[in-house]
């Protein structure tokens, strides 16, 4: 009875361990093939594109909605930004400096389809001057 007990067990440890280890190895491979980094960088480019455009039209709205509610700002020369109504009164102030031309171009990608890192350059000209910043940004 007892060598009929332990060849019991061994047989459902061995069968729960295959169809645990199975399962595992599906949802990663499913996970992988669903996540498109070529997909994703036109996405943030077309995204990168409004975002830009936004500061043109001072469409504040548009730039509050693009931050996510545990968003950070390190904008130059400033601290660390990371309240909604700041991050809400710095788009206000940005859009009134009569911002001329922009655009973000995204050069790299780093990460996976839980958290993704687009870094680029950007390029701006604003104000009676047409003052020119160029610079990086990591998104």
């Amino acid at each position: 009875m007892k060598q009929v007990s332990i060849t019991f067990l061994v047989i459902t440890f061995t069968g729960l361990l295959a169809i645990g280890c199975g399962n595992n190895t599906t949802a990663t491979t499913d996970s992988a093939i669903a996540f498109n980094a070529a997909a994703m960088k036109i996405i943030i480019q077309k995204n990168n594109d409004a975002f830009m455009k936004a500061h043109i039209t001072r469409d504040t709205s548009i730039l509050n909605s693009m931050y996510t509610k545990d968003a950070k700002v390190f904008a130059p020369n400033s601290e660390v930004i990371s309240d909604r109504a700041t991050i809400k009164a710095m788009n206000l102030k940005w859009v009134n400096y009569d911002i001329k031309e922009a655009r973000e171009n995204s050069t790299a990608l780093y990460g996976n389809e839980e958290y993704l890192i687009d870094e680029g350059t950007y390029y701006m000209s604003f104000g009676a001057d047409s003052i020119v910043d160029k610079g990086k940004y990591l998104n």
